[in-house]
Parts: C-alpha cells; structure tokens; sequence
C-alpha cells in the first residue's frame, strides 16, 4: 500500500514541484487551513509539508503555525516538513520548537525533499513499531533491539525458554537481566504460574534464609507465625536470583540441595516440603574467578549455571542506541504527558558517542529526566546530561593507527543510524563510495552493520 503524503501549500507551482517529486507515494494537497485538517482527518497522512506563509497572512507565518499547532494537536505522531522562504530561518526554527519534524528553505530541490520525506516516513514507521513493542509483554517481545548482538542472545533464551534447565543470566549491571528472566518465563509452559523474584544483595545476610525458604512459627525471636518463602510462592511458575554472586557462602549448601533435591526446609522445620520450579540466576559478577578464590561454591556454580547467557553491555549495541532511546522517549512521553518528542541531531550523535557505564538503565533514568525538564519539543543533549561529541573526551590511544580506525569505524556507524541503514546513503554522507564502504565494514569487522538497500 502505497504511503500518503499531504502537501499543505497554496503556490499551484510549489505543488506541482512536490507531486513530480514524490511519485513513490500518493500526494494529497491543500491550499488552506480548513482543507488541509479536512485531508489530514481524511488520509491520515504520516507525513506532512507545510508552507509557514499561507492566507489569509502570507506575508508572515501566523497561519502555518495555526495550522502546524491544530495538525500536532490531532495527529501527534504526524511528521510535519515546514517549508520555509529563505529568509525565515526563525519561524522555523520556532515551528520546530512547537513540534515540527524539520524545515526546508525553498527553492524546492527534488533529492533533499525526497529524502527528508523518506527519513520522516522511516521514523513514523519504526516509532509505530516500537509502541507495539512497549505495549506487548508477552513473549521474547519485551526485548527491544536489532542488533545482531542482542539477536543472539534473544535467539538463544528463545530455545531454552520451553524446556526447564537452569539458567544463569551474566552481564553488566543495567544491561536487562531481569527483563530476559521475565521473557524466559513468559515464553515457557509456567507463563501462567507465578514469577518470583529476589536481589540476594539487597537483603540482609541474616534475613536472606528466611526469605527464600521460610520459617516456622517460634523459628526465632519475632516468628509469630509460619511464614512462607520466595521459593514456595513460586511454586510451578519461575523463581529468578538476582545477583546469585552475593549469596553468603554459608547459604550456598543449603541452595544446592534444594536445586539438587526440589525439596525444602522451612527455617526451624524438619519437614522436607517439594517443590516444583523453574530456577533462572542472574549476577554481573565472575563467578569463576569467586569459585577459585572460593568465595563461591564450585559445585553451586555448575547447578545455577546448565545453560549461561551473556547479555552485551549497551555499547556494543550500537544500532540500538537510537533504537532504545525512541522507544522510552514515547513511553514516559506518554507517562508524564510531555511535549518533548524527538532528539536534536547533536543529541543523537551524544548517545551513539556515550559510552553508557549504566546501560540500559542509566539510560532510562536520563530518558526519564530530559522527557520532563526539556524546555521544548525538541530533546538536546544538555537534556539528557550528555557533552556534545565535539566535547566528548579524546580516545586515549595515541597510536595514529588505532586513532584512525577508532575515528572512522565510530563516523561508519553515525553515518548508517542517521541514513536508516541504507548503504548506499551512509556512502554519500561519508564521501565515499559503495565498495569502499564495504571495504571499511569488513576491515574493522563490523558485522552487524548489514544493507537494507
């Protein structure tokens, strides 16, 4: 199905011009603000270019901002191309502020307002994509990313998910350890049954027993009644150890027979209670390193761990920077009713250059905090806590070799975001041609950068 375009301009030329333009898509036109809401409620266009200077005020740019306001007001998700005199760069800039898309200055030039539309069409597209995403918790579906990184993985959680095995998530902190438990859980026969969860770290060394395995009444000072423990609420459904690495090593023996054996022992009981439960652990510690310094139990180690699963950090996901970033901006867009809704080209290139220490989450705190206090629609990078890349620290190496190599893998991967994976304009905002791209992304084994031409 064809996509539709609204063409909103009263210059017969200007439309002519536009029409020519775009033939891979169906133009719709207006010449005024009645007609063009008319044909916006109509068509349901995803994107829209708008002339500021319209009547009954062409001379200004009063009309074009009414009709601008009324379009984001209905259509939010619209993308609105202002197209602007070449003198008016400031009514631009404040129809952006108000919620435009991007501005153009005329004369009409067909390959710029081609791809303009076309990136506009592209985020309208992946932006719907991802509100299904965040909508949908079922299944693998919580895992938001392209990246052959994250790919893998998810692929590998896929063929364990239906079978009972013991997994052990590792990773970075931040890097959606959780996130992958609850998807194992919610793709596997127990979906149904409950998903229990416990930090190991975040609960006292003392308290730790009791809550994973209960106690009786009269077990110690304060057990008033019988209480039971994580491990019995999960019963048929997951129960998931976050930071497993933090267990104190006097509670490890009592774990491994309960892993071994599936019965347990409430704290002050001496009846063995069975249970039936899937186990998935999680730690960003090295587990291997602990059991040779024995601070981990070796035989622990090999019970948690049947099936382990690396998730990357977010550096190496670089295609799902962006990815990730639009996604959370649409949800707490929505959660605080913010008017911010897209990232300044400077702020695309400060995530895509941040190394992201915290991962996901730290990305989700600065998402969280620059949807609140940016001051317009358009999100910066002092919004979101980031130094422009012009300000970003310089590599550390002082190899010009390695400098070389770091400079342009980083200018490949900028070029391909900003070009929506199309190879053959990530060659034209590089200045070089196709085989030459090609060359560069097998020299510094760029593997998951793959043509959507």
């Amino acid at each position: 199905m064809t996509d539709t375009i609204l063409v909103v301009d009263d210059d017969l030329g200007i439309q002519k011009q536009l029409k020519w333009s775009l033939t891979d898509y169906n133009v719709v036109f207006a010449d005024d603000h009645t007609s063009a809401i008319a044909q916006l409620r109509r068509f349901e266009p995803k994107v829209v270019t708008l002339d500021l200077g319209l009547p009954p005020d062409p001379a200004n740019a009063s009309e074009g901002l009414r009709i601008l306001h009324d379009i984001i007001s209905l259509a939010p998700r619209t993308k609105v191309i202002v197209v602007t005199g070449n003198n008016d760069k400031q009514n631009a800039l404040k129809a952006i502020d108000f919620g435009a898309y991007d501005f153009y200055q005329k004369p009409i030039d067909s390959d710029t307002i081609k791809l303009l539309v076309h990136r506009a069409l592209n985020l309208s597209k992946l932006e719907h994509e991802n509100s299904i995403l965040a909508r949908s918790r079922s299944g693998m579906s919580r895992i938001v990313g392209n990246s052959e990184a994250i790919q893998k993985v998810v692929r590998r959680a896929e063929k364990i998910a239906n079978t009972d095995i013991s997994t052990l998530l590792l990773g970075e902190s931040g890097t959606g350890k959780e996130v992958f438990a609850r998807s194992i859980h919610e793709h596997s026969p127990r979906r149904d049954k409950p998903f229990v969860a416990i930090n190991c770290a975040s609960i006292p060394e003392n308290l730790l027993e009791s809550e994973l395995f209960g106690y009786e009444k009269g077990a110690f000072t304060g057990a008033n009644k019988t209480t039971v423990g994580k491990i019995e609420t999960a019963q048929g459904g997951t129960l998931f150890l976050d930071e497993i690495g933090d267990m104190p090593i006097g509670l490890q023996a009592k774990m491994l027979r309960f892993l071994q054996e599936r019965v347990i022992e409430r704290v002050g009981g001496r009846n063995e209670i069975p249970v039936d439960i899937r186990v998935i652990c999680a730690t960003h510690r090295d587990l291997q390193s602990m059991v040779a310094q024995e601070t981990f139990r070796e035989d622990l180690y090999y019970r948690v761990g049947e099936m382990p699963i690396m998730i990357p950090p977010l550096r190496d996901r670089d295609q799902d920077i962006i990815l990730l970033a639009r996604t959370f901006l649409n949800i707490y867009r929505e959660e605080f009713k913010a008017k911010a809704k897209s990232f300044s080209e400077s702020a695309v290139n400060a995530m895509l250059a941040h190394k992201w220490p915290g991962n996901i989450r730290e990305m989700q705190n600065k998402l969280k905090s620059a949807v609140i206090m940016a001051e317009g629609t358009v999100i910066q990078p002092d919004d979101l806590g980031l130094m422009p890349t012009d300000a970003q620290d310089e590599p550390e190496t002082l190899n010009l070799r390695e400098v070389r190599e770091i400079a342009e893998s980083r200018a490949i991967r900028r070029a391909y975001q900003k070009a929506e994976k199309n190879m053959s304009r990530t060659a034209e905002l590089l200045g070089v041609t196709r085989p030459t791209l090609y060359s560069l992304i097998d020299k510094y084994h760029m593997e998951d950068i793959k043509s959507s031409d």
